[in-house]
Order: structure tokens, then sequence, then C-alpha cells
């Protein structure tokens, strides 16, 4: 099925949930809507599915004009953050329940093979109450992939689960997905999970798309800084800069600069980090920061080091488990061959290749 948006936006009031947009996720493939909280993801979903009307602009499905067609006319499956199930069915009955919609007969392979992927397959023959949220969310998750229906829509379908349930979800989802025929739209605020799910990736910030298109191109040419902060967790790192013929040099920090390159013109820009491209260690980088410790944050199997430097405040990503003392004279090192360059309207001038970024 081929959705397509067209100028599509939504007004509520005077005040604007999502300016007017295009786009058309790619059929039969993963789109993934990445934003944070009120980026306009959700909005944009309920647009998709017909429970609300654009206030401008028109929903096509494969051509034709479904923009004032109501919900229960279309075939779609939805699951969001508040998980709907039916209380007085088993979970394999509510897992079976669309299939059973479609005259299946042999259908009980098929939920099983769905609750055993979604780590619900112990609890078949129990009542949804007798669940926790995060496993009710996840049967409200199943059912829609047994709908396989031809749009699903998926609104952040992990985030009642712990850490590590939902680590390992991520990758069978993905193959649940590659199986099926439908085309999903997925919406979270992790970055993480965008680039683990997605096929394709719509950034969204405040109503706006901001780009889209293969996740992992989105991933390393961010089209502006807007972009780049919402696609990088920890948010990128931002430097301002001066770019000449020879260098772009670090406002703040004398001696520290690099390659200019020909789509640098003269001026004032600013350069991008991502954490991870910062290490406290000395690994061949060509350029180094001097700081002080701010904070340092153990987060599953990364330290996140806060820094103040006289270039501002700096994040590293370090891997493992690092002590670091408040105060602690650190010095950040880093390639120029990794960082990203910003023009003074924000939109990006320069990338590391593909390979290196």
């Amino acid at each position: 099925m081929q959705l397509e948006l067209v100028r599509v936006g939504k007004k509520v009031g005077a005040e604007t949930w999502l300016h007017p947009l295009d786009l058309a996720p790619r059929e039969s493939a993963v789109t993934v809507l990445l934003g944070v909280t009120r980026a306009g993801k959700t909005s944009l979903m309920r647009l998709m599915a017909g429970l609300d009307a654009p206030t401008t602009g028109r929903v096509l499905v494969d051509g034709a004009d479904v923009t004032g067609l109501p919900v229960r006319r279309r075939n779609v499956a939805m699951v969001y953050q508040q998980f709907i199930n039916y209380p007085s069915m088993t979970v394999a009955a509510n897992i079976a329940s669309p299939l059973r919609l479609r005259g299946e007969a042999d259908f009980m392979p098929r939920v099983r093979e769905i609750a055993r992927a979604l780590h619900i397959d112990e609890f078949l023959d129990r009542l949804p109450s007798e669940l926790s949220g995060g496993q009710q969310q996840r049967v409200a998750l199943a059912r829609a992939l047994a709908k396989d229906a031809p749009l699903m829509l998926l609104d952040e379908p992990l985030v009642n689960l712990d850490y590590k349930l939902r680590e390992e979800l991520r990758e069978e989802l993905g193959a649940l997905f590659d199986q099926g025929r439908s085309t999903v739209v997925y919406a979270t605020t992790e970055p993480g999970e965008a680039l683990l799910l997605g096929g394709y990736t719509a950034v969204l910030d405040q109503g706006e798309l901001l780009q889209y298109g293969p996740t992992l191109d989105v991933f390393r040419r961010p089209a502006s800084i807007r972009v780049a902060r919402a696609f990088s967790d920890p948010p990128m790192n931002f430097l301002a800069a001066r770019a000449d013929r020879a260098a772009v040099s670090l406002r703040a920090l004398a001696g520290v600069s690099l390659p200019a390159g020909r789509d640098v013109p003269e001026g004032d820009v600013t350069v991008g980090l991502r954490a991870v491209d910062l290490s406290l260690a000395d690994q061949g980088g060509d350029c180094r920061i001097p700081g002080r410790v701010q904070l340092a944050e153990i987060s599953g199997s990364s330290t996140y080091v806060h820094a103040e430097t006289p270039a501002g405040n700096l994040v590293a990503q370090m891997p493992g488990v690092r002590h670091h003392g408040l105060g602690d004279a650190v010095t950040l090192h880093f390639s120029s061959r990794r960082a990203y360059v910003f023009g003074p309207d924000e939109t990006l001038l320069r990338a590391p290749l593909a390979q290196e970024a």
C-alpha cells in the first residue's frame, strides 16, 4: 500500500500542531518518525489513520483521496502507548481476533509464533488483567502484527517496557516487519531505536518535517543543526568556528583547526561532533581540547563525561564503566575527519565520509 501525504497540516484553534508537509513512506518498508515529545509524531499518525482530519492538504492511499474517510473504513493496525486489549478474552484470543475476522481456520501456529517473538507465549491462556502493563502492551502489539494490515502505525510501542526487553524486542520487531507486507510507520524519541529499525527515517521538530530518507543517510548527513541535534543521543556537540581558505578554526581555542575543504566558504561556521567521537584517551586524533569534569554518568555499557572547556560544555561517550572525579582535568581528543561543519544558516556544509561517520 502506498500512503502519501500532500501538504498536510493541522491546527487546533490558534495553535499549529503540524506545519504543511509532504511525506510518502516507502511501501512495504519501515519508516521511523523521530523526534522529541510534542514534535508532531502522534498528530501525524492520527492523520494517517483517519482518527483526525487535516486542516490543510490531502491523504492519498494508492492514489485515491481518503482524507475524509474515517478510521473504521480503513484497513489500519494501530498500537499506541495507551494500549487497548479485549479484557474478557485470553491473550491467545486477543492475538487471534483479527485472524478470526478474516476467516482463517488454522491460526494458532501464527499466534504462537508472534507470541514467542514478543516473549508472551507463556501467557496465552491468561486474561490481560492478569499481566503487567508491559506484558499487556506486548499483547496489543502482537494483535497488530497478526492483523498484517497494509498500514501499521506504532506510536512508541516499547516505551512502557524495561531497557533490556526493549533492546531484545527491537531486533525481533525488525525481523517480524521484514516477514510482513505492511507499510510500517513507527514513532520514537530515541535515535538508537531509529538506527536499529529503519528502513527510512523522518525527523520531526515542533511540527515541522525536517528531513526524510534512508535512515543511515539521514544519520550520516543531517541536513541541518536541528536534524543533527535530534538524531544524536546525547545531542551533538556544537562549537563556534571561523572558516578561511586554509582551515576551519575553533573560535575559543587557538591552534585547534580542521581542513577547510572546497565546500566550506569563508566566514562563521559551526563545528559538530558526536559524543562518541570525543575521547579522553589519545587514539590518534589530531585535535585536543582541555577541560574539567562537570559530571560523569553511567548508562548501560557507556559512561558519559560532561566537561567544561574553553569551547563550551561538551559531552564525550566512553565505552565501559569509568570513574572521573568532579573537577578533574581532562583532555578531549578527536579526529578532524569526524567533524561536521554547518553554515551560518545552520545547514550542513560538510560531513565525514560515509565509512567514517
